[in-house]
């Protein structure tokens, strides 16, 4: 039997947990709560997402400062 849809997280809860790991502080309550919303692979793409764009973001600093 499947688990009721209300108990999934949502993209913003997603967004949320993987802002708090890259700052690396988290109340243990809420990392367990994660643990059963989050779906794996949400996780994996929007932690991808987020790394490309902090990489991007560092290049064009880089690039601006470089540039002046």
């Amino acid at each position: 039997m499947s688990e009721p849809a209300e108990g999934k997280g949502s993209l913003w809860s997603t967004i949320k947990a993987v802002g708090w790991g890259l700052v690396g502080i988290r109340k243990r309550s809420g990392f367990e709560s994660d643990l059963v919303k989050i779906n794996p692979l949400h996780l994996i793409v929007v932690g991808l997402v987020t790394v490309l764009v902090i990489v991007v973001g560092l290049i064009v600093l880089v690039n601006w400062v470089v540039a002046k």
